[in-house]
């Protein structure tokens, strides 16, 4: 028999770069077809093996895959990233700039290839200029989104995601990936990597990862989606390892490598209990550890003191708080208390003076993870691959931030009704009953940060974030409009005239404390990028009240400042609520002047004793600061903090049975509380009330008689 003909000309490799780099930018790759073979009659003809298709859904168009292009391998949803895998490069995070994201078109501004970020949140309009994806023009196939990094990258795969909206379900599921142009050459002339197929996601909340057979080295990538369902929008994260240098036509980032010798990855609980036992090892004298309660699977919320007399509340020592983990998957803030935690130890050890004074003090408690329970599910999926939700809530479905008694809608209920302060206090305000009922919608987590809260004397805290970049301080709730007309308030130079949105009235305060945070921030206030989702809510300040940004009742900010002492502010650390791992170090140097400038920040203002003629010390007396009606209360040992911007004060001291002492007290600039003591005499009050109660507290007899008397008339 005769051997079978060969075809005329050999088929062209698909996997071959095309000659002509100039028709490959202006063109998207398009799919190899399979050429002709002659086969001998004793063969029979078999049939190509089809890659699995993506679960049909309505509107969704079904396009098989080419014969001859490599199904690439896809991570689904839930696996985690192998050590030796290179980073994201910053979508998410922002680190890439907008003007790195390329698009061939958009379908409007708001859906522009700068929304193409992973984990991108739609705002609350999704028809203006902050949807949640990006989408193109029309479902043509030849539109492609394209990220520029600015050197040579090491490209190692990509992660894919659907768009965030509320009215329409979309989500590409499969694509071409081209990565266009080198180091070495230019957009011109280009080195073009031959199209390779492979899987996305297949809904529009759930990230997959898909790894590349074989590391693909340039400086752009282009996706090029294929099939999608509804209309074709994606969010997108590429993984790569940078091999230069910015080139110098660009502004050079600021890449910074701790000098600090810690800890930097991802702990799990295990590792974080373990952690914290090795600072206590290291620093005995200095740290205790100890839990404030369980979380409804039986996990300990445990946290670390930091004092030069661990365990016990010292008189004139001020006590300040960092929390975090609230929120499960927003995962930076715990890895950054663990990391004061080390930071602290080493410093003190050292004989950093700052760090001393720090500790000797000051009485500081570190939470890292309030929500244990929400932070192991979202550990399990692991950075880049849990959704903007998974771990958000804890395990009975609390969002712990947003389940604190809401207490600022009684006191406005009660100053319309002019019941303030004579007959409803608007400080130390009581929890509702209805709030302690064992059978109320209250998380387990949160009576046991209730009941820490009442156990110790804060005065200054905040609780560490993450899905945004700035610092919100209360109110968060926003009030109602009034029932009763007011006269009008001229509007603040620095807030916009929302009558939705009640000053504390400490609002100065707490700007002062958030300008600290955000001014000692690296990057804070570097708002003019925008924000994270939508457009920039702080007036280029890095700071916002969060009435103002994200309203909402019954917050831990709020239920702080009305029922303790405790001033309570959140600060958002980042875009990225679970950044990777690499991201530490330099997430360390952004926040670390920060944690430090914040909690010194404790010591401004007044503080004292207040004591009797004896010298005994006064429990829960009332200091009252002229101009501000908001009121703190004295510790067991008489002791009491007031946090106050400079400046000078008339401060009272009150307490039941004594009488009222009144000074004037003036407040620096330089960090140092001023020493304001009061000491009170016994009043008759007490003697007057047992009298009065002998005559069922009615004047005495001689008192109404003279009442009684009608007054002569003048003559």
């Amino acid at each position: 028999r005769k051997a079978p003909r060969s075809p005329r000309k050999a088929p062209r490799n698909p996997r071959k770069a095309p000659r002509n780099p100039r028709k490959a930018l202006r063109n998207p790759p398009k799919a190899p077809r399979s050429p002709r073979r002659s086969r001998p009659r004793s063969h029979p003809r078999r049939s190509r093996p089809r890659p699995p298709r993506s679960p049909r859904a309505r509107g969704h168009r079904s396009r098989r895959t080419p014969p001859g292009s490599p199904l690439w391998p896809h991570t689904p949803h839930g696996v985690r990233t192998e050590r030796g895998q290179c980073p994201p490069i910053g979508l998410e995070s922002h680190r890439i700039e907008d003007d790195q994201m390329l698009a061939s078109s958009m379908l409007r501004h708001g859906l522009g290839a700068q929304r193409g970020r992973l984990n991108m949140q739609a705002g609350a309009n999704e028809d203006d200029f902050f949807d949640g994806a990006w989408c193109a023009e029309d479902d043509s196939r030849a539109h492609w989104l394209e990220v520029d990094t600015r050197r040579t990258t090491k490209f190692t795969g990509v992660i894919t995601q659907g768009r965030d909206s509320q009215i329409q379900w979309c989500a590409a599921w499969g694509g071409w990936m081209g990565v266009v142009g080198v180091a070495l050459g230019t957009r011109c002339h280009p080195r073009v990597s031959p199209p390779q197929m492979f899987y996305g996601n297949v809904d529009k909340d759930t990230p997959v990862l898909t790894e590349f057979p074989e590391p693909v080295v340039a400086r752009y990538i282009r996706i090029y989606p294929q099939t999608w369902n509804g209309s074709l929008c994606l969010r997108l994260e590429v993984l790569g390892c940078p091999l230069s240098t910015i080139s110098s036509y660009y502004s050079q980032q600021n890449e910074v490598t701790s000098a600090d010798n810690l800890d930097f990855r991802h702990h799990s609980y295990k590792d974080m209990r373990q952690l914290m036992k090795v600072v206590n090892e290291e620093c005995p004298t200095i740290t205790r550890i100890y839990n404030i309660g369980k979380s409804s699977r039986g996990l300990k919320i445990y946290a670390m003191e930091i004092s030069d007399n661990p365990g016990e509340h010292e008189t004139g020592e001020p006590e300040f708080r960092y929390t975090a983990g609230l929120h499960g998957n927003e995962v930076l803030g715990r890895e950054l208390l663990l990391l004061l935690m080390q930071f602290l130890c080493k410093e003190y050890q050292d004989g950093n003076p700052r760090v001393r004074s720090l500790v000797t003090e000051t009485r500081i408690h570190l939470v890292p993870s309030l929500n244990p329970d929400g932070y192991e599910l979202a550990r399990e999926a692991g950075s880049e691959l849990g959704n903007w939700a998974l771990g958000h809530w804890t395990e009975e479905g609390y969002d712990l931030f947003e389940n604190f008694p809401d207490l600022a809608s009684p006191l406005w209920a009660a100053e319309e009704r002019k019941l303030v302060p004579h007959r409803f206090p608007s400080h130390h305000i009581p929890v509702p009953q209805h709030y302690l009922e064992e059978d109320a919608t209250v998380a387990v987590e949160t009576r046991a940060i209730m009941a820490w809260m009442e156990k110790n004397p804060f005065v200054l805290g905040a609780n560490l974030q993450g899905g945004e970049k700035l610092v919100s301080y209360p109110f968060d709730a926003a009030r109602p409009p009034s029932e009763t007309p007011a006269a009008p308030r001229p509007p603040d130079d620095y807030e916009d005239d929302n009558p939705e949105v009640h000053e504390t009235p400490d609002h100065a305060i707490f700007r002062w404390l958030a300008i600290s945070y955000a001014s000692a921030h690296l990057t804070m206030t570097e708002t003019f990028r925008g924000g994270c989702h939508t457009q920039d809510m702080t007036d280029s300040m890095g700071i916002v009240q969060g009435a103002k940004w994200h309203p909402r009742a019954g917050s831990m900010n709020d239920f702080s400042y009305l029922h303790t002492n405790c001033l309570e502010l959140s600060v958002y650390l980042g875009c990225d609520k679970f950044p990777h791992e690499s991201e530490l170090q330099q997430e360390w140097e952004n926040n670390k002047e920060s944690l430090l400038t914040f909690m010194e920040q404790v010591h401004r203002g007044i503080k004292g004793l207040v004591t009797d003629q004896q010298g005994e010390p006064i429990a829960n007396a009332t200091i009252v600061v002229g101009g501000i009606n908001h009121n703190v209360k004295t510790a067991s040992g008489g002791d009491y903090w007031r946090i106050l911007n400079p400046g000078e004060y008339r401060v009272s001291a009150r307490a039941e049975g004594y009488n009222p002492s009144v000074k004037t007290c003036s407040v620096l600039y330089d960090i140092g509380a001023t020493q304001c003591n009061f000491v009170l005499s016994r009043s008759n009050w007490k003697r007057i009330r047992e009298i009065m109660a002998m005559n069922g507290n009615r004047a005495s007899p001689r008192r109404q008689q003279r009442r009684g008397r009608r007054p002569r008339r003048k003559r």
